[in-house]
């Protein structure tokens, strides 16, 4: 699956609010029917969000849908309200461990069953948000439906409660557990995302709290406000310096291979194939963006 450096959290009920969406340019929408939906709206807002699925598609917009659980659950109504081709997949909210992945990718599987979809096609991003699924993170990382693993905090929400912390706009209470989640994601085959910038006006802030996730490892993250997806995208993506410098790494290694070296000296760097190993992937991770 292609790299989403920005996950941008619609409103389920606000249907205005969900066709204005794709002017921010996230690389995915998140149409939420859990928390940011009052209780009375719940399933007004499952309405809303089944009718706009062909909107954002045919808008080439790739979206996601939050679904709700019960105590025992994830919502199975909501699940047969938006499973559909225009829907990549679901978040679910507070998973305790793999096996509530694994419950919703059953219910899932049923879901599809009855539409005639492939069962399989919808995928499943958990967000870790109890002490147990950050525990079982790996674990959870292993399922098939899993492209994702959310290792997102923000002050004073779920993770935050869950673990006793204590926010900083520095970060240190986090940086062991979003480093998990990225130990976690790439050992498992897949990718880690963080966040979530609560103070959404507060750009430069965002900006300096992103830069420390990507510099982590995390390879994108989520976003309460459209105004934060454009440093995000920024953030997330490898710049033109960057990838000038890159492609110069290739070419100095190509002409030391040329004249029998396995190594060189490249902007007062010793380089060899596993630093130009690095350099071709991040080409081709700026080269998906710019597609």
């Amino acid at each position: 699956m292609k790299p989403i450096r920005s996950f941008l959290f619609v409103p389920g009920n606000k249907a205005s609010w969900i066709e204005k969406s794709v002017a921010a340019k996230a690389d995915a929408l998140i149409l939420d029917l859990e928390d940011s939906v009052p209780p009375d709206q719940k399933v007004e807002a499952r309405g809303v969000v089944q009718s706009k699925l062909a909107f954002l598609a045919e808008r080439g917009q790739r979206t996601w849908v939050r679904i709700n659980r019960s105590p025992h659950l994830y919502d199975f109504d909501d699940m047969m309200a938006v499973v559909s081709a225009e829907v990549e997949g679901v978040f679910i909210s507070k998973p305790c461990g793999p096996e509530d992945v694994d419950t919703a990718a059953s219910m899932l599987a049923e879901v599809e069953w009855r539409k005639g979809l492939p069962v399989g096609s919808t995928k499943i991003i958990p967000l870790l948000e109890t002490a147990r699924s950050l525990q079982f993170a790996y674990e959870i990382g292993l399922r098939e439906r899993v492209p994702f693993l959310v290792g997102a905090t923000a002050k004073n929400a779920d993770v935050a409660r869950a673990l006793g912390t204590i926010w900083t706009p520095g970060g240190r209470e986090t940086a062991y557990l979003k480093s998990r989640i990225v130990m976690a994601a790439r050992a498992a085959g897949k990718l880690p995302i963080g966040g979530v910038w609560q103070q959404v006006h507060d750009l430069e802030g965002l900006r300096q709290s992103s830069q420390l996730d990507r510099e982590l490892g995390m390879s994108g993250e989520l976003s309460l406000h459209p105004s934060n997806v454009a440093i995000l995208n920024e953030i997330y993506s490898p710049s033109p310096e960057q990838v000038a410098f890159y492609k110069g790494m290739i070419a100095a290694l190509d002409q030391a291979q040329a004249q029998g070296r396995a190594s060189c000296v490249y902007d007062g760097e010793h380089i060899d194939i596993a630093h130009v190993k690095t350099a071709r992937e991040i080409i081709a991770l700026a080269e998906s963006f710019a597609s």
